[in-house]
């Protein structure tokens, strides 16, 4: 078989290209997904994220090495496994990030990333409910629409948060990030408004489309220094698949730059030491993973308003019935709607922290259901300066690959969450949660000092589900990628996910990742 394009990889950014690359009925196109379709009930219900997440059949369901700086935890580390990626089991926050983190990516050289360039993408995506302006769009393919989620805890909540000094912003992803409010979801009439069903499922019926789920790419191959063609396993089958014109990688920020090793693109001594045949040296593959670290600040809850309600049996029936008959009720909601962006000192150019409210307790990723009324707050840096990497375990494609966040490991990303503790304290101590609010059960009062407070978060903070930056794009030597993304001294081989980010944005990395999808589609067809 033969194709123009080769995408391997169905997750955000495949779908995206998959869409835009066949628009011209010229192109002939090729997407390969190593898991299944995601047209299922547990995809499409907003409040069923977890089931997912936790499903080997559809999550990849990584984790970390022991990670050193938080007292050697393994830390869980889900992917989407299956069409629609990570857009099918996230928590459908939509969240650009801020005009200093693209300005930033600028001044690495990156002249063509920069805020003003990559905000008609944005606004390319969106049908936002609020409608078009200056910095929002309305006729995109992906609806993303401003939350209604008339929990009680959010409005308290939100209150609380003024009351404590900061502003409250009715767009974050307008003019300003600075603030707090209701954030923007993928969430459209009571269903989860993945990127395969409004990117993907849209072109299915292009006869110059073909989609691949459970093909399992084992390979790239290559002539010389030029990408020509795929090994992949189709029904255990494994056949040799060729693209005339270009190979899009687009399996995010653990299994991108794992496929490039395997195929022979990495570190030379790491590449040799795994009995893998150098195909180009380039060091930076799987180097420069970053993520943002949250920790919960967990109160206990005297009203009734939380999704604890939910873990009994009888409610949790009536809801499921709700949705199934009407797509309404709690259900139809993510309630990770509520949070904001702030600054830890007035010193501070643009927002350092990032908060979710959650009008529930998260215990070991929703594994375990809690035992009482509660909600949290999730509070991380935007920017942490801590740097990890993935490598291979073996040249084996299909084992999983050693994956170490390094979390911590510069101290000012812990004196930064640190400060986190600080500010969501302030705001959940405020008079309009006063009705709400019971004992702090994490940290806990007793815990104030710097020593009591880091051990906390080494023993608790959890991934915020962003990593990215393992394939960068940059000018130094230590990038994998270029400008227009193509991997760097190979031929007809671009990466397209969030692995190509140089730093991390202050953002979920769903938007950002749409966006990089859809500035590259543009590359690639020359418009």
């Amino acid at each position: 078989m033969k194709f123009d394009y080769i995408i391997i990889g169905a997750g955000s950014a495949g779908c995206v290209l998959a869409n835009r690359l066949t628009e011209n009925s010229i192109n002939k196109v090729a997407v390969f997904e190593a898991g299944n379709q995601s047209d299922i009930w547990k995809v499409k219900m907003p409040l069923a994220l977890l089931y997912t997440m936790h499903d080997p059949k559809y999550n990849w369901k990584y984790y970390s090495e022991p990670e050193p700086y938080l007292n050697n935890r393994k830390l869980f580390c889900p992917r989407g496994k299956m069409i629609g990626g990570c857009s099918a089991h996230n928590g459908m926050v939509f969240v650009r990030g801020n005009r200093n983190d693209y300005e930033r990516w600028e001044s690495f050289g990156l002249k063509s990333w920069s805020y003003d360039n990559i905000l008609p993408y944005f606004k390319k995506i969106e049908n936002w409910s609020g409608g078009e302006n200056q910095y929002r769009g309305s006729f995109g393919l992906l609806p993303v629409n401003q939350s209604r989620n008339s929990n009680p805890l959010f409005s308290a909540f939100l209150n609380a948060s003024s009351e404590a000094g900061h502003k409250i912003n009715p767009d974050m992803n307008g003019e300003s990030q600075e603030g707090f409010g209701m954030f923007d979801t993928t969430i459209h009439n009571g269903e989860r408004a993945s990127v395969a069903k409004y990117y993907l499922n849209p072109a299915k019926s292009r006869k110059n489309l073909n989609i691949f789920s459970n093909s399992f790419v084992e390979k790239i191959i290559f002539d010389g220094k030029k990408a020509i063609g795929i090994e992949v396993k189709i029904k255990n089958k494994v056949e040799k698949i060729y693209a005339e014109k270009e190979l899009i990688l687009s399996g995010g920020s653990i299994n991108s730059p794992q496929l490039l090793m395997l195929s022979g693109i990495g570190n030379a001594n790491h590449l040799k030491d795994k009995g893998i045949n150098v195909i180009h040296d380039l060091k930076g593959v799987g180097k420069n993973l970053q993520d943002h670290l949250e920790t919960y600040i967990m109160q206990e809850c005297k009203t009734p308003n939380t999704l604890y309600t939910y873990t009994k049996l009888i409610p949790k029936m009536l809801a499921g019935i709700q949705w199934f008959l009407s797509k309404s009720g709690p259900c139809s909601q993510s309630y990770l709607e509520a949070g904001g962006f702030a600054k830890s000192s007035p010193d501070r150019k643009i927002p350092n922290i990032q908060f979710h409210f959650f009008p529930s307790f998260v215990i070991n990723h929703g594994l375990v259901n809690p035992t009482s009324h509660g909600y949290q707050l999730h509070a991380s840096p935007n920017h942490p300066k801590s740097r990890g990497s993935i490598t291979l375990n073996s040249s084996n494609p299909y084992d999983y690959p050693k994956i170490k966040f390094n979390y911590l490991e510069d101290e000012d990303d812990l004196r930064q969450t640190r400060e986190c503790i600080h500010i969501a304290r302030k705001i959940l101590s405020q008079p309009s949660l006063a009705k709400h609010a019971g004992k702090e059960i994490g940290p806990g009062s007793d815990k104030q000092s710097d020593d009591e407070l880091n051990e906390y978060i080494r023993s608790n903070a959890e991934t915020a589900y962003h990593p990215c930056g393992t394939c960068k794009m940059g000018m130094d030597e230590m990038a994998v990628v270029d400008e227009n993304l193509k991997v760097k001294g190979i031929k007809n081989l671009r990466v397209v996910d969030a692995s190509v980010m140089p730093e991390i944005p202050s953002a979920n990395l769903n938007a950002p990742t749409l966006m990089i999808a859809e500035k590259a589609s543009d590359i690639i067809l020359n418009n």
